[in-house]
């Protein structure tokens, strides 16, 4: 029996990532029988839209007129409209303002049901060849370098593969800081996922930057870095002198913290086990 869709409930319905028949029969259904569709970006929701023959009205919901838009959204779940939430592409709520709206309806205990569908993160990761039994969700870092720098250092010491979404603009400085915080560790950069131009670059995080200094950096992006999986003995199998390469630093004028974000980028290693073998400088 197909599923019979009930008023007053939000339906979070994912969208594609890329290529428009990555989406699930269900979804088109659910945006057909839907009373409204709100939508980040109503124009690009349209395009989905006409795709399938799907006439439901539209109305925006986005990052800027959520605080207005979410409490009207939510007397019309009340009045018994069934609503189809939607972001640009993929699944709703995640790293999109449709969280706020699920918070909302939650509090007003109004009924949620959630469909499957396509994700960036993981598309990337079950092809990249990288660890899948644990991984890391990290989604967009800050937009300022002075943020990003702590947001990474956060997650320096997480087991398992870490995830990243970046845009196009930032990609190269993202690289280099992750370069610098994490150590020139093992990494997959996807680009364009599902798309014509669909590109996976293997390496590590210094290759992805040489690569990128090549061939551009048009596209959206996942990154895909591996976890700390090595013991500070363990990354530093030749026994070098971490404490002597600082120290020579410091003895050239440079500040020990600078000292030991250098040692590490020129060793490849994380920047905590310089710092604890130059503790005692």
């Amino acid at each position: 029996m197909p599923e019979v869709f009930q008023k007053g409930t939000l339906y979070l319905c994912p969208t594609p990532i890329g290529n428009l028949e990555d989406i699930t029969y269900r979804t088109v259904r659910c945006l057909r029988e839907a009373d409204l569709i709100a939508a980040e970006d109503t124009r690009h929701t349209k395009q989905l839209l006409m795709a399938y023959d799907i006439d439901t009205p539209l109305t925006s919901y986005h990052e800027h007129n959520k605080a207005e838009k979410g409490p009207q959204l939510i007397e019309k779940l009340k009045d018994g409209l069934m609503i189809a939430l939607v972001s640009d592409a993929g699944m709703p709520a995640i790293c999109d303002p449709g969280s706020d709206m699920v918070r909302l309806a939650l509090a007003e205990n109004l009924p949620i049901v959630p469909l499957p569908g396509a994700n960036a993160g993981l598309t990337g990761l079950i092809a990249s060849g990288m660890d899948t039994t644990r991984f890391t969700f990290v989604g967009f870092l800050p937009k300022t370098q002075k943020h990003r720098l702590p947001a990474l250092q956060s997650v320096e010491a997480y087991e398992g593969t870490l995830i990243f979404y970046e845009a196009p603009h930032r990609i190269r400085q993202v690289l280099g800081e992750m370069q610098e915080v994490l150590g020139d560790r093992k990494a997959v950069l996807c680009r364009e996922l599902t798309k014509r131009y669909e590109q996976y670059l293997h390496g590590h995080l210094s290759d992805l930057q040489a690569a990128l200094s090549e061939q551009g950096t048009r596209g959206e992006f996942v990154i895909l870095v591996e976890g700390m999986t090595k013991t500070a003995e363990e990354a530093n199998p030749e026994n070098v002198d971490y404490a002597a390469l600082v120290r020579e630093l410091m003895e050239q004028g440079i500040a020990k913290k600078e000292a030991v974000r250098t040692v590490a980028r020129r060793c490849g290693v994380p920047k905590r086990s310089v710092y604890q073998a130059a503790l005692s400088l």
